[in-house]
């Protein structure tokens, strides 16, 4: 048996789907453990391209368990959209199951998110305007309406009627908004609940069973690390956990449950919406990066903000989420470069050192980064497929990450296809591949 949590190194976008489809082959189920539909995983298989919001990438492959857990926030209309999309292509969705304690998104979060936004102006956190924010905020003032809830209309209705009445002052603007009317708002999301009623779930006690039983299961983390909302650049955050441990609260299963940590990460680094940003490329060179690696939201479409890898960072998110195993994505975005970069210390305003990732936040929107340069390579490697076929400087480009990481690195990606990975023979998972040293 093993529990394996896969999540974000780095500020999201890092290519966390296409580790989970190629890790869940090899799985009974994936459990998607926080956030909702501001994250967006890609996936492209035999040609085709999938964009996944709320559903496991895992969905691709038949029988699986793919669970929304009782961490997530969810948008109905975006989830029955997804549901009906990959019906239409031919996939079964008939392992999707979905937590009744996961909390809803509603038309008001959304009103509210926009206005939130609109209101702060220049000093707008850069959120995706789909409610996110502001249902979890419901959540912890215990006014959310949760997924069993869209079962039940007299809870449902009572239940609407207690969240929107603190907020009346706030969504006096929206007053005669059609999405706001108590009666139109339960009708469509009953509607909802009866759509998704097949799918709704003890998903916690599904988990259980499965791992009780000795099957593999993966705990699908969405953004990054360094947009946790306790441990990211706050307030230019996301409005949950993103990190390691927050699978287990995020699914109802306990910390013993969990064997591997992998964190996924760039060979560069990107990152969407405002916030502190070290090595960032605000220059040509950060151009090329972004129109080489397709740096453009899959939510959003939003132009990712891109830069030279960041080691301090993702040394912090291997601790704090107690990394075993690395998989660094788009090594060959970097082919071309003579010479590479990567961020090994920070130093502060007043010319302070920082070879930790800084804690407060004057420091960090103040730091500059510093670097070591590293030998680039000329070499075409999409069709790399072992570590031997890359040149030797790839390989010790990786060797450096993974040595001043202390995290060995066990698959790269060198191209957008999923058959485009290599497996290394640092690779020590369970689920790694039968060709893997």
């Amino acid at each position: 048996m093993a529990g394996i949590v896969i999540v974000g190194a780095q500020w999201g976008d890092e290519g966390k789907g296409k580790v989970v489809d190629l890790l869940a082959e090899r799985a009974e189920a994936v459990v998607r453990f926080q956030g909702g539909n501001n994250a967006g995983h890609t996936i492209i298989r035999d040609g085709e391209t999938f964009k996944f919001h709320l559903i496991p990438s895992g969905i691709l492959y038949p029988g699986r368990k793919c669970v929304i857990g009782n961490g997530c926030v969810i948008d109905p209309k975006v989830l029955t959209d997804e549901i009906d999309g990959l019906k239409a292509r031919g996939i079964d969705v008939s392992g999707l199951r979905i937590s009744a304690n996961a909390h809803v998104i509603m038309p008001y979060h959304m009103l509210l998110d926009h206005a939130g936004e609109a209101r702060l102006g220049k000093l707008q956190i850069g959120t995706t305007r789909r409610g996110i924010g502001p249902c979890y905020a419901d959540k912890a003032s215990r006014l959310g309406i949760r997924v069993q809830d869209l079962l039940d209309e007299k809870i449902l209705k009572k239940k609407i009627t207690a969240a929107i009445e603190p907020k009346r002052l706030a969504l006096r603007p929206f007053a005669k908004d059609p999405s706001l009317d108590l009666h139109s708002m339960a009708e469509e999301y009953l509607t909802y609940g009866h759509r998704i009623e097949q799918f709704i779930a003890d998903t916690s006690s599904l988990v259980w069973d499965l791992l009780d039983t000795g099957k593999n299961v993966i705990f699908e983390g969405a953004q990054g690390v360094l947009l946790d909302i306790d441990h990211g650049t706050y307030p230019f955050v996301t409005s949950s956990n993103p990190v390691a441990g927050a699978a287990t609260t995020g699914s109802g299963v306990g910390p013993r449950d969990i064997d591997e940590v992998w964190g996924v990460a760039k060979a560069y680094v990107t990152r969407v919406g405002a916030g502190p940003f070290p090595t960032e490329l605000d220059d040509d060179l950060g151009a090329e990066l972004r129109e080489r690696g397709g740096e453009f939201g899959t939510t959003t479409g939003r132009p990712r903000r891109t830069g030279w890898l960041d080691l301090v960072a993702l040394k912090y998110a291997a601790r704090i989420n107690t990394l075993t195993s690395l998989a660094i994505t788009k090594l060959d975005v970097l082919s071309g470069f003579d010479r590479l970069h990567v961020c090994t210390r920070y130093r502060g305003e007043e010319g302070a050192i920082f070879d930790r990732f800084p804690y407060h936040q004057s420091v960090l929107h103040h730091a500059t980064a510093e670097y070591e340069e590293l030998p680039g390579w000329k070499e075409d490697i999409s069709l790399a497929r072992s570590e031997s076929d890359l040149p030797a400087t790839a390989r010790e480009y990786l060797q450096y990450v993974s040595d001043f990481v202390g995290i060995p690195v066990a698959i790269v990606g060198v191209g957008p296809g999923r058959e485009q990975i290599i497996w290394t023979s640092s690779s020590q998972s369970s689920l790694a591949a039968p060709t893997a040293a």
